[in-house]
C-alpha cells in the first residue's frame, strides 16, 4: 500500500511498482491509510511523512502496536539524523529522503519483502535459541518467561542473530542487514547496539547470550 496524499505522485509510484508485477492500493490520507493497514495485510507499507489526518510516523505506532507483520517505508523531505530517528523509532523499517529515484525506490521494497518472505517460509512465525524467543507475528521477544522490549533497530539485530545461531558474523554483515540501504553507517555503530542488545537480554546468573569474536565481530551462542 501506499499511501501519500500528493495524488500526482502516488499515481506515479503505482504505475511504476505495477509493471514491477506489484499489487498496489492507494490511500491519501493519514485516517484513509491508517484504516487500510489496520484492516488488510500488505508485504510492504509505503507512507509519506505529512499527511492530512494522521501523520506518517502515528501511522507506523498504529501498525506496531497491532503487531503486523508487514514492512514499513517511510518517505519524507526531512533528512536530518533526528528526524530519521524518530521515523525508524517509530516503527518503520525503513527511511527514504524525497526526492529520491524509483530504481531505489524498488531496491528499498524489495529488500523489505524479502525480510518478511524469509520470515513466512519458515515452519514457524517463531525463532528461538535456547531461552531466547522472538515471534515474529506478534513483534514480541523474550527471554525464557520475561518480556524484551526492542527498538526497531535492536530487533532486526536480534532477529539477524537468531537466523545464524552458532556463526561468527562480521560487523560489515550485520550492517547489511540491519540498516537500510544505503544509510551512512559506521562500522562502530554494530558496537554500540550490541552493547544495547546485551544489557536488555543480561540476566543476573546467566551466560551472555552474544559473544565477542576477536576480529571479526560476534556470535549469538
Amino acid at each position: 500500500m501506499v499511501v501519500e496524499d500528493d495524488r500526482k505522485l502516488a499515481r506515479l509510484i503505482a504505475r511504476v511498482l505495477s509493471g514491477e508485477g506489484i499489487d498496489v492500493d492507494l490511500a491519501h490520507d493519514g485516517d484513509e491509510g491508517t484504516e487500510h493497514a489496520l484492516r488488510g495485510t500488505y508485504d510492504v507499507i509505503v507512507v509519506d511523512w505529512m499527511l492530512p489526518g494522521r501523520d506518517g510516523p502515528s501511522i507506523c505506532r498504529a501498525v506496531r502496536a497491532q503487531r503486523l507483520p508487514t514492512g514499513i517505508l517511510l518517505l519524507t523531505a526531512r533528512g536530518q539524523l533526528e528526524d530519521r530517528v524518530i521515523g525508524l523509532d517509530s516503527g518503520a523499517d525503513d527511511y527514504l529522503v524525497k526526492p529520491f529515484a524509483f530504481e531505489e525506490l524498488l531496491a528499498r521494497i524489495r529488500a523489505l519483502a524479502r525480510r518478511l518472505t524469509v520470515a513466512t517460509a519458515a515452519d514457524s512465525w517463531e525463532l528461538r535459541h535456547q531461552d531466547l524467543v522472538l515471534d515474529l507475528r506478534a513483534r514480541s521477544a523474550r527471554r525464557g518467561d520475561t518480556a524484551i522490549e526492542l527498538t526497531p533497530t535492536e530487533w532486526r539485530l536480534l532477529e539477524f542473530f537468531l537466523r545464524h545461531p552458532g556463526q561468527a558474523l562480521s560487523r560489515r554483515q550485520i550492517v547489511d542487514y540491519v540498516w537500510s540501504y544505503g544509510d551512512p553507517v559506521q562500522l562502530t555503530q554494530v558496537d554500540v547496539f550490541v552493547s544495547f542488545l546485551r544489557r536488555k537480554l543480561h540476566r543476573r546468573g546467566q551466560s551472555e547470550p552474544i559473544t565477542t569474536v576477536r576480529g571479526i565481530g560476534y556470535r549469538l551462542g
